[in-house]
């Protein structure tokens, strides 16, 4: 596949050459000469991954112009305190270690709860004020009946435009 890369390339660059102006059509001895020229400058991408001679490692997302803005410390101690809470991916799957072992590290910080006193007084609030979504829609009881609720928003303090 390489070897068919290289060879469209070169007839690109052959038709290129030509078409650009009224000079001779290559031959085929330069245009191989052009085409390894090409390779030895690292010009040609060899495969998938890009082996070639400005990248011999192989690099998949080259980033020339990268600062490094953390100092090896600060990444060392990110990386560590990520160990520890097991928040590092790990497999195919994209899981988490606490989320494969969730015994081997401490539970996450919950956002303290509503107690049932403070749930039932908010359902209530809302269906006072019309604010219970009803059927499909996604339209409030209030969207379909305004006047109906729009004492109760009154009293709670919204103004009649904001109905």
């Amino acid at each position: 596949m390489n070897t068919a890369r290289l060879l469209g390339l070169a007839f690109v660059l052959a038709a290129t050459a030509s078409a650009a102006g009224a000079q001779e059509p290559l031959t085929r001895a330069q245009v191989l000469a052009e085409t390894h020229a090409a390779q030895l400058a690292g010009d040609i991408a060899h495969g998938d991954l890009d082996f070639s001679a400005r990248h011999p490692g192989g690099d998949v997302h080259p980033a020339a112009d990268a600062n490094a803005t953390l100092t090896r410390a600060e990444v060392k101690a990110e990386l560590a305190s990520a160990i520890a809470a097991g928040s590092l991916p790990t497999g195919e799957v994209g899981r988490t270690l606490a989320e494969v072992e969730p015994q081997r590290y401490p539970p996450a910080a919950q956002a303290p709860a509503l107690t049932r006193a403070q749930v039932r007084a908010e359902a209530a609030q809302a269906t006072r004020d019309g604010d219970v979504q009803i059927g499909d829609t996604g339209e409030t009881l209030a969207q379909l009946n305004p006047q109906r609720y729009a004492a109760a928003r009154v009293r709670d303090g919204e103004s009649r435009t904001a109905m």
